[in-house]
């Protein structure tokens, strides 16, 4: 039978390329689909475990839409994108428009949900928790919005600003895709776009609201300990 594995492999890729991280991502991704496929199709008892990896990168400019999300929501046409040395993609996660950018820790968890027993409600809300936990690591206190996820701070007033993106894809309880946290990213490029739909919500950073320059790699290896302390 199947070995729970909750063993997280962690590779930090640097600045790279989304759609190079993106394929990097599928062909992670399918690896343990294929591991999955086997074991169901054996005709033998076998003892299998999946892998699940932790990656962490940095985006050059570049605006995302997920699958449910509107194109009216990128609010600057390709000329403009250009002008501002940005890109734009339509990727299979869900989720609305988001951005990517320098300064910015983009997690790509991919797990098979089943190694840590749980459902897609409890994954997001587990990844919600790391990015909590870790602000609450510098005195900012965060929480979720109701209707929406992702990690808000004030999110119970008119007041209400995201830190955190999260948007996933998941098949036969593999996930991929993540969470993108904004540490010292640049927010102007949320002008560009109505940020996961929202024309009524801000968007901050860590930068924004303790008014420093953060140590981006002391908070990625917050991010990292927290999030595999939680899942393993």
């Amino acid at each position: 039978m199947q070995s729970a594995n909750k063993n997280i492999e962690f590779k930090d890729l640097g600045i790279i390329d989304y759609p190079e991280a993106w394929d990097y991502q599928e062909r992670l991704f399918n690896t343990i689909l294929d591991i999955k496929k086997i074991k169901r199709d054996s005709k033998e008892t076998i003892r299998l475990s999946t892998p699940n990896f932790l990656l962490f990168c940095e985006h050059p400019h570049v605006f995302t839409l997920g699958k449910s999300g509107s194109q009216n929501n990128l609010l600057i046409n390709e000329d403009l994108l250009k002008a501002k040395g940005a890109t734009f993609y339509k990727t299979n996660r869900g989720g609305d428009i988001t951005y990517h950018g320098p300064g910015q820790i983009v997690g790509y968890p991919i797990i098979d949900l089943e190694n840590f027993d749980i459902g897609i409600k409890d994954y997001i809300f587990l990844m919600e928790e790391v990015i909590i936990n870790t602000l609450k690591n510098y005195g900012i206190v965060s929480g979720r919005l109701g209707g929406a996820s992702g990690v808000w701070l004030d999110a119970d007033n008119k007041n209400a600003r995201k830190i955190c993106a999260i948007g996933v894809k998941t098949s036969r309880f593999v996930c991929m895709h993540g969470f993108a946290f904004n540490v010292n990213t640049d927010l102007d490029f949320y002008n560009f776009i109505n940020p996961c739909g929202f024309t009524d919500k801000g968007v901050t950073s860590m930068a924004k609201e303790l008014g420093k320059h953060m140590n981006f790699e002391e908070v990625k290896e917050k991010v990292k300990s927290n999030f595999i302390g939680l899942f393993s």
